[in-house]
């Protein structure tokens, strides 16, 4: 069975490609599909905003649709971006330019503790949704480090790490990012339910 991917950001297509494709999991994307859709993320938690793009995907392509929303949380912020994270300090940004953003608002604060936070659900034609999470907790640095990753991995340093997240060989952030937790646990669910082909 194939499952169509309902995100079009590039960095995520390929981690959660590199993840699923591991797991037995044949994955497509819409541009495979020749799907362009823009799903508004209307929802106020990450669950309902990765609900409303998997139905969306999955009734425009007839296939099981795994979408997630994921975002940063940052205590001292009291939890922003969260939701927001994609369009955190307005909209035209560079991925460089939300990180300055962020640490502009973050200077002012010795408590720099934060979380990635990141929701999937897969939709399926039938009807049947599955939903799983993962978390990845750490700091966020007084300054960007490395050129992985995307998004905030360069002001983001997992616990248990002295580096940031873009400092991170793919394989050792997907092992621990909260994404790559998610998907196993999204993985699992299938297995349990026989939904893949093992």
């Amino acid at each position: 069975m194939k499952y169509v991917l309902a995100t079009a950001n590039p960095g995520k297509v390929s981690e959660m490609r590199e993840v699923l494709s591991k797991l037995g999991i044949e994955v497509i994307t819409r541009d495979d599909l020749d799907i362009d859709i823009d799903v508004e993320e209307t929802g106020t938690t990450f669950l309902e905003n990765a609900k409303l793009k998997a139905k969306a995907i999955c009734a425009a392509s007839g296939l099981p649709s795994i979408a997630d929303d994921s975002g940063l949380v940052v205590d001292a912020l009291d939890g922003k971006p969260g939701v927001y994270t994609s369009s955190y300090g307005g909209e035209g940004l560079t991925p460089k330019e939300r990180c300055e953003y962020l640490l502009s608002n973050m200077k002012n604060f010795e408590h720099r503790r934060a979380k990635f936070v990141c929701v999937i659900v897969c939709a399926f034609p039938d009807g049947k949704l599955i939903t799983a999470n993962g978390e990845c907790h750490g700091c966020i640095v007084s300054e960007p480090r490395g050129s992985g990753g995307f998004g905030y991995d360069p002001v983001f340093q997992p616990d248990g790490k002295d580096r940031t997240m873009a400092e991170l060989a793919p394989g050792e952030k997907n092992a621990i990012s909260h994404r790559g937790i998610a998907l196993k646990r999204f993985s699992e669910l299938l297995k349990s339910l026989k939904l893949t082909d093992d």
